[in-house]
């Protein structure tokens, strides 16, 4: 069967009574269970209800809610009839989702009590809890789509500005499916944690894998370390997603994982952020059945575009993995073996939503600019050097922060760490450092900056380290890099610190 609408990607041979979403509070108390077959039906309801709502093809709808077994459903549902599903961060300010909501024409908003208010005076909203009023039994049959056409338009987190929207099709998600083969055994039949926000492509795409392969979603309202933990031992989770920054608070609680039996984890993937080697044998460690990944991609390029070699070379522990089939990949402004990383997938979005200089700067000629600079070892693997844009200059050279924290996470005191610049009148900008230690560790500055420069460029150490109990989480469930700037040039300008 030929699949035209990403809807269809719902596994036709998973058994109706088998459950397809398990959704837990923060806590994972179990609030829900959705078997396969209440989920078809539900989606071809809502799919119906939609467009007897007088919904037309190609509408935006906009979700705007947390993490529930009604949102992927809904999310399913609108592009089975043929609409534009909007995935809205609501954690971005007022103004920000306002300008979401006019940039990517919504015409219908679902959203919980919780989140109604940013958009109730915008647009037509409907709420949550009232989508049993939108369902119209019945058979129902995903619309006809053309490969190209938008399935989701997604937004970038919007660091520097207003967040631009990124249009995805389903032909190029329905590509985007079938890439990841070799994580097929541990999702079939089995249960995958997803705690990361559904706004975001990790835990998205995430769930499409599940739905793909006929598995079962273990779906987290909201994230806790001591809750993901105990769904994890619960529901014996075969397949862990996550970002670093979940796994790190994960690794803290010390107590809770003395007990815990996380044996049934035989897959941990992490990816949205870089992960060093020491990070994955603490990953190794809190999994020890478990075969670890460092997954890689952009919302506008595709969420993996790296795997296994095809010729079976083991991956280094850190590094992305090998160029899947079908991506091109090519390394622009340095040299044969690390530069920013241009590539092309059929999952390539067609540009930024009403950004004609944006597209103009980051699509050329067919590729996509990332930003990202890799590294490719002989053996034709990729790493995670750092951001282009987070590079800062320091007495002439060029410091990227990623390998100043992969140098910083060698040390064997530290969970975390961001390294990020200040200003300095002689040297222009000098890297500092927020660090996170390990449970019953209390390393020192002194040591720190010492382990730097004996490890690493002399230009490259921190001239500060502040140590502190966590990284603060933009909505993507990253560190927030733009905060930890603002602080550190308060902190150190206060300190008046002398280099």
């Amino acid at each position: 069967m030929t699949i035209t609408n990403l809807a269809a990607i719902l596994d036709p041979d998973a058994p109706d009574d088998r459950d397809f979403i398990i959704q837990l509070s923060p806590e994972a108390e179990e609030e829900l269970r959705l078997s396969w077959g209440e989920a078809r039906a539900r989606v071809g309801g809502l799919a119906r209800g939609l467009l007897r709502r007088g919904l037309k093809h190609g509408d935006a709808v906009a979700i705007v809610a947390a993490n529930s077994a009604d949102y992927l459903v809904l999310y399913m549902a609108t592009m089975a009839a043929g609409l534009v599903s909007v995935c809205v961060n609501h954690k971005l300010p007022r103004e920000t989702v306002a300008h979401i909501m006019t940039d990517s024409g919504v015409k219908l908003a679902v959203a919980d009590d919780e989140r109604a208010p940013l958009v109730r005076e915008l647009v037509p909203t409907l709420a949550l809890a009232d989508l049993e009023s939108l369902i119209d039994p019945g058979a129902f049959t995903p619309v006809e789509m053309k490969s190209e056409e938008t399935a989701m338009v997604l937004y970038t987190s919007g660091s520097t500005g207003l967040p631009k929207g990124v249009p995805l099709s389903h032909g190029g998600y329905v590509w985007a499916t079938t890439c990841t083969p070799e994580q097929r055994p541990a999702i079939e039949g089995k249960a995958v944690i997803i705690a990361a926000p559904l706004f975001h492509m990790n835990g998205l795409f995430s769930a499409k894998l599940v739905m793909a392969y006929g598995g079962t979603i273990v779906l987290m309202t909201g994230f806790t370390a001591k809750g993901y933990i105990r769904a994890i031992e619960r529901h014996r989770v075969s397949m862990v997603t996550s970002v670093p920054t979940m796994l790190a608070l994960v690794m803290r609680e010390a107590e809770a994982l003395v007990t815990a039996d996380l044996s049934s984890v035989t897959t941990a993937v992490t990816g949205s952020a870089p992960s060093t080697a020491e990070f994955f044998e603490q990953m190794h460690r809190l999994f020890p059945n478990a075969e670890t990944a460092n997954s890689w991609g952009t919302t506008e390029s595709g969420p993996i575009a790296f795997g296994p070699h095809p010729d079976g070379v083991p991956k280094p522990p850190s590094a992305l993995g090998h160029p899947r089939k079908g991506i091109e990949v090519r390394l622009v402004d340095g040299d044969a073996h690390q530069g920013v990383l241009h590539i092309r997938t059929p999952a390539l979005m067609s540009g930024y939503y009403n950004r004609e200089a944006d597209t103009r700067k980051r699509l050329i000629d067919g590729w996509y600019d990332t930003g990202d600079v890799m590294r490719r070892d002989a053996n034709g693997f990729y790493s995670f050097v750092g951001r282009a844009d987070d590079m800062f200059q320091c007495g002439g050279e060029n410091v990227y922060p990623g390998e100043v924290e992969k140098l910083l996470g060698r040390h064997p005191d530290v969970a975390q760490v961001c390294v990020v610049p200040v200003a300095d009148a002689i040297k222009y900008q000098l890297p500092v450092a927020f660090v996170v230690p390990k449970p019953g560790t209390t390393p020192s500055e002194d040591a720190l900056r010492r382990f730097a420069l004996d490890n690493g460029p002399a230009y490259a150490h921190p001239r500060a380290v502040w140590f502190v109990a966590e990284l603060p989480l933009a909505g993507t469930n990253k560190i927030d890099r733009k905060a930890l700037v603002e602080r550190a040039a308060a902190s150190y300008k206060r300190e008046t610190r002398q280099v």
